[in-house]
């Protein structure tokens, strides 16, 4: 007990933040959110290149030392054997890294690249329909999981390896802290961790607690609303502080299983029941397009046309990525001690595209195969009404309708709560003096930050929940980010080289 003893300056110093940040949202939402629209247009403009720049490097030094000597290093003592079998491994990866957000973009998500497309494609064109249907491949690809996969391995080996006792974001940079990892410096890292976090579980909740809302208002013929849309994320709520009050094993890991067969179900039926010439056609052409051209969108600044298509979208999902980088990276350096640094490396970034490849693969196209058939009018639902609205009507044209959005509904809790509970497992670990490989935090700690972490979603949506909002969100809490991202890469080679010279 001693040992898990509570960091009390960073445990207050994250609560004061969420309180500070939701006070002004929910006393004066209009304001709030002209500062915050104002906010993203100055940093994306200013700052969006170092953002594309990160992303390019993160795949190669991953790429790199995956391929190098070092990725045959073991997590662990050099005889360790790994904690969870492949697939709990991998359904616990990916239900934290993806959360009910994938759920929203990948039936969504082309219809703005449809409606407003890259490259300068003509708006409903066939162009524009190719490049609906590969964007979200991209965005929830490769680079993605890169930015993921970082800070797991730089805290994995100084973890497990170094049997270092705490388990923080400040450990992926071991090499230059040199014992004082109790220190201000440690600190600053680890708070400006809290604060990634905090943003970036506010960002998954608030795009999927109105749609999951949309889904049981129409299976109950009830009009959605502000009161339902709480109540959604009380729910879920209640599922993540039962998981994370039930334990790793007990909770998130059986949480994540049964939500990946539900998934893999709902996935299975869109296919077999949909169009599935089209749904195979169009995913393999939108893997030739995202092959052909993925240097060319990694590198595209769009300095000519100034359309914004870079700032909204890439930029958005790079932030997005960098702000739940640290908290995915300490989940999964939690379940995954015994693996080598290579088999880390290649299955967050094989395994990961490929899970959230599926569900624009199928969900997606489907909702493209809709617009293109004159099915349903997807577009226009989504402008004149919403998103989650359009979602809806799109789920709604399947057989047994209301099987499949009950399922698609309870398929995007189960992954709000495994993300939630793993952000509050990641929080509470963050906030405790000193933890040893395979313990966890106190029980209680866990269920504080998991209905702690509710608190922001929930101002959000009192100016609305519109995307500018969130989307500032994500890029004032992972600018920092981005300079700790370059330490820790340097930390872990230099940490790497000391230990396994030639």
């Amino acid at each position: 007990m001693e040992q898990r003893r509570i960091d009390w300056p960073s445990f207050g110093a994250c609560v004061a933040i969420i309180v500070l940040v939701c006070i002004p949202l929910a006393v004066s939402p209009d304001t709030a959110g002209a500062l915050l629209s104002s906010l993203y247009e100055y940093i994306a403009a200013e700052f969006g290149v170092f953002y594309l720049l990160a992303s390019v490097a993160a795949i190669s030094f991953l790429v790199w030392l995956a391929s190098s000597r070092f990725g045959l290093v073991i997590l662990g003592d050099t005889d360790s054997e790994p904690e969870f079998g492949r697939m709990s491994w991998i359904a616990m990866l990916f239900c934290a890294g993806v959360g009910a957000g994938l759920m929203y973009w990948c039936a969504t998500e082309w219809a703005f690249y449809y409606e407003s497309p890259p490259f300068g494609a003509e708006p409903g064109s066939t162009a524009a329909a190719e490049w609906a249907s590969t964007y979200g491949l991209f965005h929830w690809g490769f680079t993605a999981w890169a930015f993921y996969c970082l800070p797991a391995v730089a805290i994995a080996y100084p973890y497990y390896v170094k049997k270092m006792d705490v388990l923080r974001f400040s450990l992926s940079c071991h090499w230059f802290l040199r014992g004082r990892e109790q220190g201000a410096v440690a600190r600053a890292i680890d708070f400006l961790f809290m604060i990634a976090l905090i943003g970036g579980a506010a960002t998954s909740l608030g795009f999927s607690a109105p749609m999951i809302a949309a889904c049981l208002a129409w299976l109950v013929d009830t009009p959605t609303s502000f009161e339902l849309q709480v109540l959604v994320m009380g729910i879920c709520v209640a599922l993540f502080v039962l998981s994370v009050w039930l334990g790793l094993k007990q909770g998130i890991k059986r949480l994540s299983d049964i939500n990946m067969f539900l998934a893999l179900g709902l996935l299975l039926f869109i296919f077999v029941v949909g169009p599935t010439v089209f749904l195979l056609k169009t995913s393999l052409n939108g893997l030739g397009m995202l092959t052909q051209n993925f240097l060319r969108m990694s590198f595209w600044t769009d300095p000519f046309t100034k359309s914004g298509f870079v700032e909204s979208w890439t930029i958005f999902y790079w932030a997005w990525w960098i702000a739940f980088a640290p908290y995915v990276g300490l989940f999964i350096t939690r379940i995954s001690r015994g693996r080598t640094i290579r088999q880390v490396i290649t299955g967050m970034l094989i395994f990961g595209s490929l899970g959230s490849w599926i569900f624009y693969m199928i969900i997606g196209n489907y909702a493209l195969f809709l617009q293109l058939t004159d099915g349903l009018d997807f577009v226009n639902v989504m402008n004149t009404v919403n998103g989650d609205a359009a979602i809806v009507a799109t789920l709604e044209t399947l057989p047994l309708a209301p099987l499949v959005i009950t399922v698609f509904a309870l398929v995007s809790i189960v992954f709000a709560a495994t993300t939630y509970d793993s952000a509050s497992y990641s929080l509470a670990s963050g906030a405790t003096l000193h933890l040893s490989a395979g313990d966890d935090p106190a029980r209680w700690h866990r269920v504080f930050w998991a209905f702690a972490l509710a608190a922001l979603p929930i101002s959000l949506l009192f100016i609305g929940g519109d995307l500018k909002a969130i989307q500032v969100v994500l890029l004032v809490v992972s600018l920092p980010i981005l300079a700790v991202g370059i330490l820790m890469s340097v930390s872990l080679v230099k940490s790497l080289q000391a230990d396994h010279p030639v």
